[in-house]
This record gives structure tokens, C-alpha cells and sequence, in this order.
């Protein structure tokens, strides 16, 4: 199997005409993640995967001396193989840091921080770490320029960063009810960086902003909604007001069912809701229900038919999916979650296949 041609070329117009539910000449497809050894298939040499050319910030909090974004001449050859329309980098955790024995700083990973002291003992997020995220912008841009490849970037794990690496799971969602100010402070901590973050993006200018916090499980949120908005929504509105005011396309992400929180995101100028996580979500409710006040991202499982499937199966899946969510725009093509070394090639090359062919309107 090889991967077929498609029509039209990346340009991030068409991406930006489906976040906005506007005509386009097909759907466009989307992936945040495309693990390193796709990525070295398609390229013929090594060159990292889509969010990292070396450490994988994908799997948790990385030395940001450890790691750095693909390479975006590579991600750009990528996009032109695969009809991507556009390339992001990613700053997805809050780096909350700690001072060592020797005078170096480390990021927080070990969930360690139990209370307001531990907190408070803690370096907070600076000016610095929002500068040294610039220069990969500006090199993203730089080398998107002449090309018609838009530049995003990947940010904004306000909830995650907390009960995944400083807190803890446990621990966080006892101190909601045992201990709200330790939660909130934190909160609020992270938030004026991500707000401060986010005005220096929108000035640097960019295509689009994709801001990711796990919200929730396959059931619903993890936490009662009318306290989770208590203490998440009105921050993160605050986060992404500058993006909003200035009209620049905003695409979150969250796994789990997320029903809870939709129009609320669409009411703080959320564009595009992804990944759909197909173990919570049927996503013809969604086209449904929102469909015409949001644009769909993702909900081609990972699991089946990607790793476990046939290209066959792969193929219908797709065309169910464009059958259901095509229709009246609005609707852009993705894994239920990333594009994982475990998936059969043959399935990735279905599975782009069955995009560029069932996805033009």
C-alpha cells in the first residue's frame, strides 16, 4: 500500500474555513501527535515525531534542555506528504519548578506537593520560560514562510499539569473538597502565567491556538460540574480572552465525555472541540447537538480500527465518519488521540487514504 495523492494543497485557509464551519474544498486532517517511526516511514530518515525531535513532552514534564520541537523543514515535507495543513510545536505543561542541592532548577514531576507550604517552596513559572517558548515560534513561522502551512502551537495544561505531575491524582481531588484555597491558589498561579503566555503569542501572531487540559473520563468530568466551574472555567476563559478578542482560531482538546463543558467552551470562543474520545462520546449525538456551533475533530479510535483493525476496516470507519460529520462543513479528520508506533503502517496508509477520498465535498 502507498500513500495517494490528494487534491488541493496544505493550506491553512481550509483549516481555519472548517474551525469556522465555512466551505472547503475537502476535509482537512489533523493530528497532533504522529509517533517517530511513521514519521521516519514517510520521510525516508529519522526525524523525531511531530512534537519532538528529541524527549517526548508527549508522555509528561520534560527538561526543556532535553527536548526540542521537530525540526519544521521536516514537518513541513510531512504535511505535503500526508495534505496537513498545518505545523504547531507544544508547551503544554505549567513549569512549576524546584530548586536543587546544587543550585540548578528542576521541573516538578514527582507529585510531590501536598500542601500550601510545599507549594509556596516551589519557583513559579516566569517571563524566561514564556521567552524561550517564543524562539521556536518564531523559527516555526520563518520556516513556514512561502508556504501556504499555517503555525499552532500546543499549550495550556492548567488541571492536568497539577493532578498528573505536582499533586497527584488522589491527593488533588481530595484537597477540592478537603482544602479548595490550596487548589485555587495553584490554579491561580497558573493561570496568570498561561494568561501572560498567551498575550505574548498574540502578538507574536499565529494561526491558531490549541489549548489541551484532561477534564474528564468516559463518564463525564472528574469533577461535579457546578464545582468544576467554580474553580477551572472562569480561569480558563480568562487564558484564552486574548486569542478570542483577537479572533485567532482556538481548538481544545480534552479526552473523556466532555457534554458537561461544550457550550461553555462555545461561549468562550472555543472554535473546534477534539478528540471526541470515542469511549465516551457517539459522535453523530455530537454533530447533532453542536454540530452547528462547533467544529468536530477526531474519534477515529486508536484502538479499533487503527491497531487492531484491517485496512478495510479502517477505510469504512473513515467513511462512516465522513458520512456522519461531513456534511454542512465543520468537520476535520484525526485520531481519537495520536498516531502511535503500534498502529500497522498499512493502517496509517488506509487510514490517510480514506480521508483524501472520502473527504472531498
Amino acid at each position: 500500500m502507498v500513500l495517494e495523492s490528494y487534491i488541493g494543497k496544505p493550506d491553512r485557509k481550509r483549516l481555519i474555513a472548517a474551525f469556522n464551519r465555512e466551505p472547503v474544498d475537502r476535509v482537512p486532517n489533523l493530528e497532533v501527535l504522529i509517533e517517530d517511526k511513521h514519521v521516519e516511514r514517510m520521510l525516508g530518515r529519522y526525524a523525531g515525531n511531530t512534537l519532538a525531535y528529541w524527549g517526548d513532552p508527549a508522555k509528561g514534564v520534560v527538561d526543556p534542555d532535553k527536548v526540542r520541537p521537530m525540526f519544521p523543514k521536516d514537518y513541513i515535507e510531512l504535511c505535503e506528504i500526508i495534505g496537513q495543513d498545518v505545523i504547531l510545536f507544544e508547551q503544554i505543561w505549567t513549569p512549576f519548578k524546584r530548586m536543587k542541592p546544587d543550585g540548578s532548577k528542576v521541573l516538578v514531576s514527582d507529585r510531590s506537593v501536598k500542601n500550601k507550604k510545599d507549594f509556596r517552596s516551589l519557583i513559579p513559572p516566569s517571563e524566561e520560560d514564556i521567552k524561550r517558548n517564543l524562539v521556536y515560534l518564531d523559527e516555526y513561522k520563518e520556516a513556514a514562510k512561502g508556504t501556504n502551512i499555517g503555525v499552532g502551537i500546543l499549550f495550556g495544561a492548567l488541571l492536568t499539569t497539577l493532578y498528573e505531575f505536582v499533586v497527584g491524582m488522589n491527593d488533588f481531588m481530595i484537597n477540592v473538597y478537603e482544602d479548595r484555597d490550596f487548589i485555587e491558589e495553584m490554579f491561580e498561579v497558573s493561570t496568570e502565567y498561561w494568561i501572560k503566555f498567551v498575550k505574548a503569542i498574540v502578538t507574536e501572531g499565529l494561526d491558531f491556538l490549541w489549548p489541551g487540559d484532561d477534564i474528564a473520563f468516559k463518564t463525564g468530568l472528574f469533577i461535579p460540574p457546578k464545582l468544576f466551574k467554580e474553580i477551572w472555567e472562569e480561569r480558563y476563559r480568562r487564558i484564552l480572552e486574548p486569542a478570542a478578542n483577537a479572533n485567532i482560531p482556538i481548538i481544545f482538546h480534552s479526552d473523556g465525555r466532555i457534554d458537561d463543558m461544550v457550550e461553555d467552551l462555545i461561549e468562550m470562543g472555543i472554535n473546534c472541540i477534539t478528540p471526541l474520545d470515542p469511549y465516551g462520546i457517539d459522535y453523530h449525538s455530537y454533530k447533532k447537538r453542536f454540530g452547528s456551533k462547533v467544529c468536530l475533530h477526531g474519534n477515529i479510535d486508536i484502538e479499533w480500527p487503527l491497531t487492531n483493525g484491517t485496512p478495510e476496516d479502517v477505510d469504512a470507519n473513515v467513511k462512516a465518519h465522513m458520512d456522519a460529520l461531513k456534511p454542512g462543513y465543520g468537520y476535520v479528520c484525526g485520531s481519537s488521540h495520536s498516531l502511535i508506533n503500534t498502529i500497522p503502517w498499512e493502517n496509517i496508509v488506509a487510514f490517510f487514504n480514506a480521508i483524501h477520498k472520502y473527504g472531498v465535498y
